[in-house]
């Protein structure tokens, strides 16, 4: 998807939302998203977390280290 359908699916996705409590909860979210300042919160990590996060995200580059949503929900079954 371009942003630009990004964008109608996500105004229609809203113009079908009658809760007004949800509408709120997405509303402030995305306000205090575009409000960030990018990179805040990368900054505020110390440089093990940052290591973790950069590791992280090469594993699950391959495809071999991801299990499927029914294995994990099976694996974690005692907590559903």
């Amino acid at each position: 998807m371009n942003t630009v359908e990004i964008k109608q699916n996500f105004h229609n996705l809203i113009d079908k939302i009658d809760n007004e409590s949800l509408l709120l909860n997405f509303y402030e979210l995305l306000k205090k998203r575009s409000s960030a300042r990018e990179g805040k919160l990368w900054n505020r990590l110390s440089k093990d977390q940052q290591n973790e996060l950069l590791t992280a995200l090469d594993e699950i580059q391959n495809p071999s280290n991801l299990i499927s949503h029914s294995e994990m929900k099976k694996k974690h079954s005692t907590w559903l």
